[in-house]
């Protein structure tokens, strides 16, 4: 069990160094399940930019 309260410790660290947001906030937004749109995880920091699909005729 320790190892892998370790390993999520870890991973919050990394997002984050990666997305800017705060280690509470990524604590609170990693322990339930957190779901976003495309833009909303490109506004977290998740992602850098979103591809938008071309409609084909």
């Amino acid at each position: 069990a320790r190892q892998i309260l370790r390993i999520k410790d870890r991973l919050n660290e990394i997002f984050v160094e990666h997305t800017g947001q705060s280690k509470e906030k990524i604590e609170r937004d990693t322990d339930r399940d957190f779901y976003m749109t495309a833009e909303e995880a490109k506004e977290y920091g998740l992602i850098d930019k979103v591809i938008e699909s071309k409609k084909i005729k």
